[in-house]
């Protein structure tokens, strides 16, 4: 008997992480999918406050409500598109036309200004360079290359922006649908429970990325207003660009400073370095510091304390834990996760002495 009931365990084992093996492999199979869904999640609560609005304020109807937001949605992104395409398009044909070779030569004359202008010379870097070749053997023709693939990636997103437009109309309209989808694996006694965790969720996580929205268009108007005055070609993208990397949290900056630092100093190839690019590229990176104060100060304390209730060191924490186990993936979403399931434990766990820590300001 003893034998029997251990060998029905072992069965019951090998079917259940065959059964998880099965339902990983799907989801790998189905990843777009699941890609198209969390995207279309996100901008829906993004624009739930708006739905809200319409409906609670103006007294739109339910469907109307959804439509107009997501035509005001659909309008923000084609006018993003419409302004950053030609610009990449124009920056690809110049590109396409580029003197590589002429490239090549003004960031070394570019490179021996600045090793000169700073007087390094207890390390003969420039020699080591030099024999190491380092300049000749970059190939700076991936650049025209890497644009023509990027623009060609853009024409086939057609088919997934399709798909998240159809998928986030009905997480507007019926914003109770991912939650009757969960209930179906929630006892019947735990449904009231689960209700109540949804809707502080969304609530939440509503706030939480219409605070990232408005962080990002804060930056990106710091960053335009400083390149333009600076005359930085392509401002508005290089803004776009460096403001949309501070999505990620802690590195997302540091490379935004690092690509804003390259492409002010490339932009005036040619001038004179200790006249024109060194001081140009030192007053966008004050402009640049400036912005980050201003995130660092004021745009972050108030998304993530005020919008997810949680102290700025448990944020920290959270995606330095995130960015170990998950990388840069899980940084970006270890706020959110770490929110829904803090709002889950309250829910479920309301009388636990570590969960009532956790979840106090909620």
């Amino acid at each position: 008997m003893k034998s029997k009931t251990i060998a029905e365990g072992i069965v019951k084992a090998v079917a259940i992480l065959l059964g998880i093996a099965l339902l990983l492999y799907f989801f790998y199979k189905i990843q777009a999918v699941l890609i198209y869904i969390a995207i279309a999640a996100v901008i829906s609560l993004i624009g739930r406050p708006i739905v809200l609005f319409l409906r609670h304020k103006l007294k739109f109807a339910n469907t109307l409500a959804v439509i107009v937001t997501m035509i005001l949605l659909v309008g923000i992104l084609a006018g993003l598109i419409s302004l950053f395409i030609p610009l990449i398009v124009q920056q690809g044909q110049n590109l396409s036309l580029l003197d590589i070779d002429q490239l090549q030569g003004n960031v070394e004359n570019l490179y021996r200004e600045a090793i000169d202008y700073f007087g390094i010379t207890t390390i003969d870097i420039e020699q080591n360079l030099k024999e190491s070749k380092l300049f000749a053997n970059l190939d700076f023709g991936f650049i025209p290359n890497f644009l023509n693939s990027f623009i060609g990636i853009l024409g086939s997103l057609s088919v997934g922006l399709f798909s998240v437009l159809f998928i986030m109309f009905f997480f507007l309209k019926d914003s109770k649908l991912f939650e009757e989808g969960l209930l179906i694996f929630v006892p019947d006694n735990k449904e009231s429970k689960l209700k109540k965790s949804m809707d502080t969720i969304k609530d939440l996580l509503s706030r939480y990325f219409v605070g990232l929205v408005f962080q990002i268009l804060i930056l990106f108007v710091i960053y335009t207003i400083v390149l333009l005055i600076f005359g930085i070609e392509n401002a508005v993208v290089i803004a776009f660009l460096c403001a949309l990397l501070n999505l990620i949290p802690y590195v997302g900056p540091m490379i935004g400073g690092i690509l804003m630092l390259i492409l002010s100093m490339t932009s005036n190839l040619g001038a004179d370095f200790s006249t024109v690019i060194l001081p140009k590229t030192s007053y966008v990176m004050i402009g640049f510091m400036i912005g980050q104060l201003v995130d660092n100060f004021f745009s972050q304390p108030f998304i993530f304390s005020n919008s997810v209730k949680s102290h700025p060191l448990e944020i920290f924490l959270i995606i330095i834990i995130g960015g170990l186990i998950f990388g840069v993936t899980g940084m970006i979403i270890a706020v959110p996760g770490y929110t829904a399931i803090k709002v889950i434990l309250k829910g479920f766990l309301s009388e636990n002495k570590i969960v009532k820590s956790m979840t106090k300001n909620i």
